[in-house]
């Protein structure tokens, strides 16, 4: 067997596992605070092969293995490259207690509504957009993607980071910053976990699934589910197939420019994703607001008029809807097909439009397709009988950016 043992703050019995051992495996730090038997094997974690090809020959030779780890290893650990090597069924897991519930608890909150990111050895950028989107997020970081990277990422957010370093060790530090307080400073390489509060929704109602709570039961809702402008909104049929090829989720960013009402931005955040509303009328985006909050959702409202306003926005969408029209259509559809990672969609009503936005998007090197969605209603009549209303026809154009060149997030 493979012991797995979990060090740390409530670490569990285990440890006098480590004197039977003829291999120990760990960090640095985890193995000279253990008293390794004489004639064991210390191998110090770095590269993961190399450690894992040494436990192979130890395994076949029927030789004791423990594996030191923080906290609890089933939890973004080392316990899934063990399974995926050497099988489940040859693992002894003794785990500790996770530095994000240590995290919490030393915030003071609950954590089963939490969203939890791994930014350690990948993108930050999933980790950012997903601190973007929910109001509670743990992240477990790692070099280049600290509280001063997340910080910085999140200048201007309405959230507190709360860095936790060297949890259960005799050095713990707890410390609330803001975003723009984390960019500036140096916190070298102790940081545990940082979490990301909007503290205002911090205490979200009673969960029975935990993580990011129920997904919506429907999308592509009614237009009388949103504040809008003399019937200026997305009509449901249209966005149902817009969602479809956005594609929002949890992790990602997308851009509604030319938002209205902001209908196309608060389902994308109610499906998971960072979502930010670009609107150039004052009255816009404050009925954007407002659609958020009734929603529940948080969303991002630049009021400005795009292409100009895009220049502000920090990093680039995965998705981006553009909405409206005029004759800076053509440009604003570059501008954003230049930027978004993913795909771009494009609702039009006119149909002179149509040409110009897509050569926006093929000039861009997106493949373009589209359809020109004809819908009708059920209306009633008097007399207890129903016809059908035509609603008017609108072009969607999107452009997928070709796999070759797409940076789709795995997460």
């Amino acid at each position: 067997m493979i012991t797995v043992v979990g060090t740390g703050t409530g670490a569990p019995a285990g440890l006098r596992e480590v004197g039977k051992a003829a291999l120990v495996v760990g960090g640095r730090r985890h193995l000279d605070a253990v008293d390794v038997p004489e004639g064991a094997e210390r191998v110090v974690l770095g590269p993961l092969a190399p450690a894992l090809d040494t436990v192979a020959t130890y395994v076949a030779q029927e030789r004791p293995v423990v594996v030191l780890a923080s906290g609890d290893p089933g939890f973004f650990g080392i316990v899934r490259a063990l399974a995926e090597r050497f099988g489940p069924q040859r693992l002894d897991v003794r785990p500790g207690v996770s530095s994000v519930a240590v995290a919490f608890a030393r915030a003071g909150l609950p954590w089963d509504d939490a969203v939890v990111v791994s930014a350690h050895g990948r993108d930050p950028r999933t980790a950012v957009n997903v601190c973007r989107a929910h109001p509670k997020v743990a992240v477990l970081t790692g070099p280049g993607a600290g509280p001063a990277e997340l910080g910085a990422a999140l200048r201007g957010e309405r959230r507190v980071l709360v860095v936790s370093s060297e949890l259960g060790a005799a050095g713990e530090s707890v410390e609330r910053v803001t975003p723009e307080e984390a960019a500036g400073r140096d916190w070298g390489s102790t940081v545990s976990v940082v979490l990301c509060l909007d503290e205002e929704r911090a205490l979200g109602p009673v969960r029975t699934v935990a993580g990011l709570g129920a997904r919506p039961a429907g999308w592509a809702l009614p237009e009388a589910e949103f504040a809008h402008r003399d019937s200026m909104i997305t009509k449901f049929e249209v966005r149902a197939l817009a969602l479809a090829r956005l594609g929002p989720r949890p992790g990602d960013l997308v851009w509604d420019v030319g938002a209205g009402s902001g209908s196309v931005a608060v389902e994308c955040a109610r499906l998971g994703a960072a979502a930010v509303a670009v609107e150039r009328d004052a009255d816009g985006v404050e009925r954007v607001r407002a659609n958020a909050a009734a929603h529940g959702v948080g969303v991002r409202v630049v009021h400005g008029r795009a292409p100009e306003a895009l220049d502000g926005l920090g990093d680039d969408p995965d998705a981006v809807f553009v909405g409206g029209g005029g004759r800076e259509l053509p440009a604003v559809v570059g501008a954003c097909a230049r930027r978004a990672r993913r795909t771009v969609v494009v609702a039009m009503a006119a149909l002179d439009r149509v040409p110009a936005a897509r050569a926006a998007l093929t000039d861009a090197g997106l493949t373009c397709d589209g359809v020109l969605l004809q819908s009708s209603r059920l209306a009633p009549l008097p007399g207890d009988v129903t016809r059908l209303a035509a609603t008017n026809p609108v072009f969607l154009l999107w452009g997928v950016r070709p796999p070759a060149h797409s940076e789709g997030v795995s997460e």
